[in-house]
């Protein structure tokens, strides 16, 4: 469907410093800065640990399990964010003295997410004195039960929406449970488990431990390449907070402090170590940390990050990019037999469906969440698509469009169809669920029926809002450097997207679907631009002269020479200028 290109409007920046560059101002405001002190990313200026809700509970039971050297496990979750949450504390509990400390992530084929029954079973046979989850347990009322009744203290650790009822854990450290003051409710799971980190090292410096046991105090700020990785990885908004949290991280990593699995990530996705930025988390090494959780076992991307010398880092992540090359193959396959089925539908009305809801028994469990993301992007409609789980049900992965709640109306159909929906859980954007198989049809009315309810004509027209024209003095090397420093960009604080018209000098298909461009400025300067994954019905348009292009300014690094390049977000055909 067309892509409406909308510059947004320009709006007062007078609150800004003057100092500032003056694209840049208008850039920060656009996106909700407010005032300077959101533009400090000195650690000084991160959120107070104390506005958590029950924080002061946790440090006491970590306390007493610190003084009598009880067994810590901690149950992640198997994305990126359950694996850096994971890895925070597996790497920073032993910096306080803790001597017995594992973790368990459930297999995501048979066990499912979080601490379920099935995974509290395993629990309790270990025997463990404290669990803690991370990026996970809001939802997991009944296997946390089970551990609790086995004489097992847990504290939750996660970043998800509560429900109804609150698990009976002894401490829950989650932004987004009432009454939480923290203000920060986009902030990732491995945020969460940072934060407690920080209060514990808090709680113990307050108590004079460190001195009476001769034991230095943890240097969190190592764990923060770890925490800043897992917050891009798991899309949450860019609030000043988070911001803090990546920028932090990113400075460690481009500095070289950062640890042997990180540097593995970085090299075997062919980015430079010295010019990361955010959307090299997101687009290059997110994807490989993923796609073990995706495909095998998430316990891999945990030991990357912990992987103590280079040699294990480089094999564990050659693994993991084999691992990614694996997962996009499936992916390609699953998603040209979505397109397929969504285009015999679109011949029979001409129109795109309201929701697309999706079954087929051999799509991979692991690549459902992607294949929703993909199409719900092409079609810029609701998207949830189902896999085979056990014992004849199927498991479903939801992505949302703005204006669409996935989670609240994944609830809205669980309370007016009662046991239709076997459980469910997540985020405006994100969700996931699980159904009978038999129940399909079923849910897939109840689904479409509520999406048209909600869907207006304007939240169907997919907009894509860019920064404007860039004024010509700023089309050069020296302004893309400034840009990607103004950062980090990411979620609800997006990269800039400039738009304007170009001539087309050369275009060519390179990996069969990207299209390369040579483009030529009102200035009459060519730059080179890539389109990725063009629709190949349209392009290469040899009979357009001139396109209107949305694209972000980035540089091009080939062979150590540097190259100003655009990286084309939109391109719709011109004719005549």
């Amino acid at each position: 469907m067309q892509t409406k290109i909308q510059p947004r409007a320009r709006i007062d920046d007078s609150h800004l410093p003057e100092n500032l560059h003056p694209v840049i101002k208008q850039l920060y405001a656009t996106r909700g800065v407010v005032s300077a002190n959101e533009l400090n990313n000195s650690a000084a200026t991160l959120l107070d640990f104390r506005l958590f809700k029950d924080i002061s509970k946790a440090c006491d039971i970590l306390n007493n399990a610190l003084s009598l050297q009880q067994r810590i496990l901690i149950v992640g979750d198997f994305d990126a964010d359950g694996a850096t949450s994971t890895a925070v504390l597996m790497e920073g509990l032993p910096q306080f003295g803790f001597s017995s400390v594992d973790y368990l992530v459930p297999d995501r084929f048979s066990l499912g997410y979080g601490l379920s029954p099935a995974l509290a079973q395993q629990i309790v046979q270990l025997n463990p004195d404290l669990v803690i989850t991370v990026d996970n347990g809001i939802s997991c009322i009944a296997g946390i039960d089970i551990v609790k009744q086995a004489g097992i203290k847990v504290i939750v650790t996660d970043h998800h929406l509560q429900g109804e009822q609150l698990p009976n854990a002894d401490a829950i450290i989650n932004p987004n449970q009432h009454d939480c003051q923290f203000p920060s409710k986009s902030i990732a799971g491995v945020g969460v488990a940072f934060y407690l980190l920080v209060a514990l090292r808090n709680h113990l410096r307050e108590s004079s431990y460190f001195e009476k046991v001769g034991h230095s105090e943890p240097n969190l700020a190592s764990l923060l390449d770890i925490v800043a990785l897992g917050t891009v990885a798991d899309v949450v908004a860019l609030d000043a907070n988070n911001r803090t949290l990546v920028f932090q991280g990113l400075a460690r990593i481009k500095n070289g402090r950062t640890r042997p699995g990180i540097r593995a990530l970085v090299e075997v996705s062919n980015r430079n170590m010295n010019r990361l930025t955010a959307s090299d988390f997101g687009f290059s090494l997110a994807p490989r940390l993923n796609a073990a959780g995706r495909l095998d076992d998430m316990s891999l991307g945990i030991a990357c990050l912990l992987a103590k010398d280079e040699y294990q880092a480089k094999r564990i992540a050659n693994e993991l990019d084999s691992l990614n090359h694996e997962r996009r193959e499936i992916e390609q396959g699953m998603q040209q037999e979505a397109q397929a089925v969504l285009e015999r539908l679109n011949n029979k009305t001409q129109e795109v469906p309201d929701a697309v809801c999706l079954y087929q028994d051999d799509w991979h469990q692991g690549v459902i969440g992607i294949l929703a993301g993909r199409l719900k992007e092409k079609y810029h409609r609701p998207a949830i698509i189902f896999a085979q789980g056990d014992d004849g049900q199927l498991k479903g992965s939801c992505r949302s469009i703005e204006g669409i709640h996935m989670r609240d109306l994944l609830e809205h159909i669980n309370t007016e169809n009662p046991g239709l929906i076997l459980k469910f859980g997540g985020h405006a954007m994100a969700a996931g669920l699980s159904i009978q198989e038999s129940d399909f049809t079923q849910f897939k009315r109840a689904f479409e029926a509520k999406v048209v309810g909600l869907l207006s004509e304007e939240l169907k027209q997919c907009v894509l809002l860019t920064d404007g024209a860039l004024p010509p003095e700023c089309f050069n090397m020296e302004f893309a450097n400034l840009l990607q420093s103004a950062g980090p960009w990411g979620q609800q604080f997006p990269e800039p997207v400039f738009s304007e018209r170009f001539e087309l000098v050369q275009q060519r298909l390179v990996g069969e679907k990207h299209l390369k461009l040579v483009l030529k400025h009102t200035t009459g300067k060519l730059v080179d631009a890539i389109a990725f994954n063009v629709d190949l019905r349209a392009w290469p348009n040899t009979n357009a002269q001139y396109a209107d292009i949305a694209y972000q300014l980035d540089i091009n690094e080939f062979r150590g020479k540097f190259s100003l390049q655009l990286i084309v977000r939109e391109i719709q055909a011109v004719k005549e200028l």
